[in-house]
């Protein structure tokens, strides 16, 4: 009996953690620290950057909150899910809807209590990402073009919270930050073509299921050339260190990404073609350590 309760909470632990993305939520807050390190601080001591208590409490305040959006998120998106990924909802599912709703405005409650230590300013602001991301969950899901958009821009909200901490918006930040957004776009809408069959049945309208997957294919291909621009000037016309190896691996797998693309039909090559844009995006993130290699030892003390 002792033994099925510890499976029972194990379960628990882990649908919970399935809920809240709890991967993604690790690799945001190394993305915000090594951004505030390497790209918006780059003059301050590390050890200053990582024992600044107001830049704690802001990645602290948005983990919480991108948390308690993704509950949200599988709270409306649960039966479409089924569909789509049956067996990470089966998962899911151990954890009950209240729990997660109760879970969802604790973490909320969180995210403010947090931000109240840097600033009202802090306060106003995620008090508006929290809203935006329920809006974005409960009505522009489903509208067509808006979604990509807008789940994009909610997807990189957490680091212009540090860009506004740090005042820094230097062109070479809103290049890599357009690079960041292109990535992310394509991703949201690779994620349509994966998961058709559970927007057909829960009435999404998506750009796949409305103009086709021909005519997603077609905008994905543009996209993946825009994310090309961005590169080129990284590379050629700013100081970005040995991150340009990044740059140039990241233009070797997005044409693979095209080439899988132009075959692609069954959901296991979308998935496919959703892991390499992740791979590219988590990839980015610790290739911000190529920046400064040689300075970032001495940078500790």
């Amino acid at each position: 009996m002792a033994t099925l309760s510890k499976k029972r909470l194990l379960l628990k632990i882990l649908s919970f953690i399935s809920v809240v993305r709890g991967y993604n939520i690790l690799v945001l807050v190394i993305a915000q620290y090594l951004t505030s390190i390497f790209i918006l601080a780059p003059d301050l001591p590390m050890r200053k950057v990582l024992f600044d208590l107001n830049l704690f409490f802001m990645i602290l305040a948005t983990a919480s909150i991108v948390a308690a959006g993704y509950i949200i998120n599988n709270f409306y998106d649960s039966e479409k899910d089924l569909i789509n990924r049956p067996q990470k909802t089966m998962l899911d599912r151990f954890v009950s809807q209240r729990t997660k709703l109760s879970v969802y405005f604790l973490l909320n409650m969180f995210g403010i209590f947090f931000a109240s230590y840097i600033s009202f300013r802090a306060v106003v602001f995620f008090s508006l990402y929290i809203f935006g991301i329920w809006f974005y969950s409960h009505r522009l899901k489903k509208i067509l073009f808006v979604n990509n958009l807008i789940a994009s821009v909610i997807t990189i909200t957490p680091f212009f919270a540090v860009f506004l901490y740090y005042k820094n918006f230097d062109t070479v930040i809103l290049v890599h930050a357009s690079f960041l957004y292109l990535i992310i776009l394509m991703r949201e809408m690779v994620k349509d073509l994966e998961n058709m069959k559970g927007d057909i049945a829960q009435g999404y309208r998506t750009i796949p299921i409305v103009y086709g997957e021909n005519f997603s294919k077609s905008l994905l291909t543009i996209l993946t050339f825009a994310s090309m621009v961005p590169i080129h000037f990284l590379i050629f016309d700013f100081e970005i260190g040995k991150m340009y190896y990044f740059f140039y691996g990241a233009v070797f797998v997005l044409l693979i990404f095209l080439l899988v693309l132009y075959f692609s039909k069954a959901k296991w090559q979308y998935l496919l073609l959703h892991n390499l844009l992740k791979f590219i995006i988590v990839a980015g993130v610790f290739s911000i350590l190529l920046i400064d290699v040689d300075a970032l030892l001495s940078r500790v003390f």
